[in-house]
């Protein structure tokens, strides 16, 4: 970021389902009227594959890249509230980053969740004042500041990879926060009841690569769970109905 403050964002996202990035993402005010850059990547192999490469193609100073998924809806002026949000949070933290509109602070016992989102008609609006340090994002929105050098990991496709990012980060020396920029996901993947067996293990086996790549960093609280030990991901995977 320059020091003016201005800030490019560019998007990525990765499609998996025509109709719904339709419906929701490009639905968005400020993506619908074509205000800012858009990636989108099809039969992506991981979040990793669009990510990456559009980092790699931006070379502002002051770009920041925001993932998001393709079944999130980003209300009008929520460009011009996220960066607020942005110039907020640099703020507060000198070496940011990574922000993301919903995350965990802390872990463990000292944990607690912070983000203001509506979820699949829930609305999630954490009492933790905002913007806060950031130990955990969730991977339906956050942004990276391009030039920090920072890159999901092709080895976590799907998920925790926002996690690792945050871990990455704070390993060489930067902040990650979460900002408060409201916005709508739209996820089919069921909250409560039976889970397909094709996410269940693909979660189990990202889980796996992240508990070794983290054992010294553990223990992890994420948005969904608290990752303490080799096994943790498995175990609780395994106490899920699947269908």
């Amino acid at each position: 970021m320059t020091d003016d403050g201005f800030i490019a964002l560019h998007f990525v996202t990765c499609v998996s389902n025509l109709d719904v990035l339709s419906k929701r993402l490009l639905a968005s005010p400020c993506l619908r009227d074509g205000c800012y850059p858009l990636t989108a990547c099809f039969n992506a192999q991981s979040a990793a594959e669009a990510f990456n490469a559009a980092a790699m193609s931006i070379s502002e100073p002051n770009a920041w890249l925001v993932w998001v998924h393709q079944d999130v809806f980003l209300p009008a002026g929520w460009d011009a509230q996220f960066k607020t949000r942005l110039m907020d949070a640099r703020a507060a933290f000198s070496a940011l980053a990574v922000v993301g509109v919903y995350g965990v602070a802390g872990s463990g016992t000292d944990s607690r969740r912070a983000g203001h989102v509506l979820d699949r008609g829930q609305l999630l609006h954490e009492s933790a004042a905002l913007p806060c340090r950031a130990d955990s994002l969730d991977e339906l929105l956050f942004a990276v500041r391009c030039n920090s050098g920072l890159r999901l990991d092709p080895l976590l496709p799907w998920d925790f990879y926002a996690t690792d990012l945050v871990l990455q980060a704070q390993s060489n020396g930067y902040q990650a926060a979460v900002v408060d920029a409201y916005c709508e996901h739209w996820s089919d993947t069921p909250a409560n009841g039976a889970v397909p067996r094709r996410l269940v293990e693909r979660i189990a086996a990202s889980g796996s690569v992240f508990e070794s790549k983290w054992a010294h960093r553990l223990p992890v609280q994420t948005t969904w769970m608290s990752v303490e030990r080799a096994g943790d991901v498995r175990r609780l995977i395994d106490s899920v109905a699947v269908s």
